[in-house]
């Protein structure tokens, strides 16, 4: 190959390599502080808290960031003749599916900027509840006790069922400890449940139940139980 050529075609290479590496660069440096920015930001929240005296648990808070762990607490009196109360805190896993469907409900009820209760007299009370919406962009809650909003109402029946779970959760931790025999009508209550669609997000309380299954010391019958809720999860 002539000299000549050999420089030529050196140079066009080099030309071609650097001009790739700046532009490879260029985009990097554009898109990588956005995309870095992003996942440091803080993510959007959903809250939403229930306050109701007359009922087990007496009140209870949800809080739904759009990534990480979601965050439980409730609180009410041990039984309705004890002035004794029972504190709940829970950090939990949720699925993305139930996660993306919080967000998008809250989105078509246009984030909670609007009153959402219903002015219809003469509604039974079924606790003062509080949605709650922020991000980097807007902050606004809304209180009721019944709405008419279709997103508000789908909402607020997958939080109260979420809370149901998370309970259920907490009661056979109790019994797992100190009441072995009471597991067995908790764990059939929950099937049941769970039949006609009351329960959301069974995983959530997954470390529990595979307490229950591990546990040779507690009834097959109930193991099994236990691993059914599992299997209709889709965990196993």
């Amino acid at each position: 190959m002539p000299r000549s050529f050999q420089i030529v075609f050196l140079l066009a290479f080099s030309t071609f390599f650097f001009s790739i590496l700046f532009s490879t660069t260029f985009v990097f440096s554009i898109f990588f502080p956005i995309l870095a920015q992003a996942q440091t930001d803080p993510p959007a929240v959903v809250t939403f808290t229930l306050d109701f005296p007359t009922s087990t648990p007496e009140r209870y808070s949800l809080r739904i960031p759009s990534r990480g762990s979601a965050h439980y607490e409730s609180s009410g009196r041990v039984s309705s003749d004890s002035d004794q109360t029972d504190n709940f805190d829970f950090d939990f896993a949720l699925s993305t599916e139930t996660r993306q469907k919080i967000f998008a409900l809250a989105a078509k009820a246009g984030y909670f900027q609007k009153d959402v209760a219903s002015s219809h007299k003469g509604l039974a009370f079924t606790g003062q509840k509080t949605l709650g919406y922020k991000d980097d962009k807007r902050s606004a809650a809304c209180t009721y006790n019944y709405s008419t909003v279709p997103a508000v109402q789908e909402l607020t029946s997958l939080l109260q069922s979420l809370s149901g779970t998370l309970e259920f959760g907490q009661r056979l931790q109790y019994d797992l400890h100190y009441q072995k025999l009471a597991l067995d009508e908790e764990l059939k209550r929950m099937e049941e449940m769970a039949h006609h669609d009351e329960l959301t997000e069974v995983t959530s309380i997954q470390p529990i139940l595979d307490q229950i299954i591990a546990d040779s010391s507690v009834m097959n019958v109930t193991r099994a139980r236990a691993q059914r809720l599992l299997d209709n999860a889709g965990v196993r």
